[in-house]
């Protein structure tokens, strides 16, 4: 049977963080029973658009989903793994702020379904943390850690670098400081300013300056390094595991499997009577709640669009792409350049090649 991955999008915080460019919204009140009500029902229409599948992955993302009642995750699990078959190792995901009140449901959680919990850290610094506006403290992040080590088989957590004023020799410190609490999977990002957030606002008005891109890509080559050294494998760009601790629902974009996006701004990539489909749901969460199809968007994607995406997808991933292809003049000079590697019939980025993988995919792939 097709194996399908489930993303539920929660499309509430607390606040809005300063370099965030997410589908998220700050809300006085909502039903949560509403939407819990509202989720279940899309799931039981798209069940019945596509019809069997073996569910491999279920994430939730937000947003701060770890702001959802554990009754409604367990709800809303129980719902998919009716509609569908699934795998004997189904890999649960939900994404959670490290805040007090928040790491208090995780033993609720885990008894709900979630079997792998991704922490927002995004730094152990104070003063960093207060820069990007983040709302937990140091020692919350460092107790949600342990508390979630302590509850879930899987534990992952971000950090954000290359942070304003940051020097090479502080994220090193601050990510052998990260690398001690024994995670077997980290998620570390380079800051970047992304349209319509207030980091865009503050960095074009010259009040917030990132680090040069000499002194970025170094921080890139040390975060390769370090985590290389302590047993954390580079799966993705900014993605780093334990081999068979990667995360297996973000494999499935990487790869260009099929998923099923669901909830407010959600994407999905759905195949129906052999097409594969892009959808798109309503962005707003009260027009997506009122709406009884919830798609915005449901576009055919020709082999060109496909191919596409399958190249900007999985060149990301260090297992890179199946290229049948003869090799054009432009990859060949990726390949002498040592952009990219051919081997065994796999194009490959390497470290070189992902830390500038925008200018590989257009000047090799016409992006």
């Amino acid at each position: 049977m097709t194996p399908i991955s489930l993303y539920i999008h929660w499309p509430f915080c607390l606040s809005k963080c300063p370099y965030c460019d997410f589908n998220s919204h700050v809300r006085e009140s909502y039903q949560e029973a509403e939407w819990q009500q509202a989720l279940c029902e899309e799931l039981r229409r798209i069940h019945a658009l596509i019809g069997p599948r073996q569910l491999v992955t279920i994430f939730f993302g937000g947003g701060t989903p770890s702001l959802m009642q554990p009754k409604t995750v367990e709800a809303i699990i129980k719902e998919a793994t009716q509609l569908w078959q699934t795998s004997s190792n189904l890999e649960v995901t939900l994404e959670a702020n490290p805040n007090s009140v928040e790491v208090e449901k995780f033993q609720q959680l885990a008894s709900a379904g979630v079997n792998r919990i991704s922490i927002g850290v995004q730094s152990v610094r104070a003063e960093r943390l207060k820069n990007l506006g983040r709302k937990h403290s140091v020692e919350e992040a460092i107790r949600a850690i342990h508390t979630a080590q302590s509850i879930f088989k899987r534990v992952s957590f971000d950090l954000i670098y290359a942070t304003p004023n940051q020097s090479l020799a502080e994220w090193e410190q601050e990510l052998e400081e990260a690398l001690q609490f024994g995670t077997e999977h980290l998620s570390l990002y380079q800051l970047t300013i992304e349209p319509n957030t207030a980091f865009e606002r503050l960095h074009a008005q010259g009040e917030l300056i990132l680090p040069v891109d000499d002194l970025a890509a170094d921080m890139y080559e040390l975060t390769n390094a370090k985590c290389a050294a302590n047993g954390l494998h580079a799966y993705e760009v900014s993605n780093y595991a334990k081999l068979g601790a990667e995360c297996q629902h973000n494999l499935t974009y990487w790869r260009y499997g099929e998923y099923i996006g669901v909830g407010p701004g959600a994407h999905g990539r759905l195949i129906m009577d052999g097409k594969r489909f892009a959808t798109k749901q309503y962005r707003t969460p009260e027009r997506w709640l009122k709406e009884s199809i919830r798609d915005e968007e449901c576009l055919e994607l020709s082999a060109n669009e496909q191919e596409q995406e399958r190249v900007l997808m999985g060149l990301r991933t260090t297992e890179g792409i199946s290229w049948q292809k003869p090799i054009s003049s432009k990859i060949q000079t990726l390949i002498d350049g040592e952009f990219l590697l051919n081997k065994d019939k796999r194009l490959i980025a390497t470290p070189k090649g992902r830390l500038s993988l925008q200018a590989v995919l257009r000047f090799g792939f016409g992006e």
